[in-house]
């Protein structure tokens, strides 16, 4: 994929269809460390043993639609040609965390991509569900948690279009605020 953002879209995707209730989506650019870490964490289903152990084979999915499954493999990929890594830890039952880190001044990295527009449209698509996103950098972070806009929204729903284009705003103005103190 041309864009990490579009593999973390990818995974969250596998969590849906894990059936997670919340999912924690992070993102750590590191100037001083030299790092890019990209994680997704879920409380859906986990895998098994063996899932876990043949997740990273392309050939091997848990999806009736298609015989390969290419998310893990590829963002793996990714993360190993960057001089970085990808872990997954999941408890059967429990939920999955898949962690990617990259060295962010790797020529080999991709771009991180649109990560406001990924965790938008999760939100937007998947109103029932909470998502957390939280971004950090040397120069401070700042967290977006689906249950505190609920609290203060009330009944409306998080894919009314007025929200949603206020979500879009506030991640927009947050990242912005992060780029510019770094």
């Amino acid at each position: 994929m041309r864009e990490l953002s579009l593999n973390v879209l990818d995974i969250a995707q596998n969590s849906i269809a894990a059936n997670a209730t919340c999912i924690t989506l992070w993102v750590t650019e590191s100037v001083s460390q030299n790092r890019l870490i990209l994680g997704i964490e879920d409380n859906g289903r986990g895998m098994t043993e063996e899932q876990l152990q043949r997740v990273r084979d392309p050939f091997f999915t848990t999806r009736t639609t298609r015989r390969v499954g290419m998310g893990i493999p590829l963002f793996r990929m990714a993360a190993e040609m960057a001089g970085g890594s990808l872990t997954i830890d999941s408890t059967l039952g429990k939920g999955t965390v898949v962690t990617a880190a990259f060295l962010l001044d790797h020529i080999d990295r991709p771009p991180l991509g649109d990560m406001v527009g990924t965790v938008s449209a999760l939100i937007r698509l998947n109103p029932q569900l909470d998502f957390v996103y939280r971004h950090q950098t040397d120069s401070g972070s700042f967290e977006a948690d689906t249950r505190s806009f609920r609290e203060i929204l009330g009944e409306v729903p998080l894919n009314e279009p007025d929200i949603v284009q206020w979500i879009e705003g506030y991640l927009t103005e947050n990242v912005q605020a992060l780029n510019s103190q770094a």
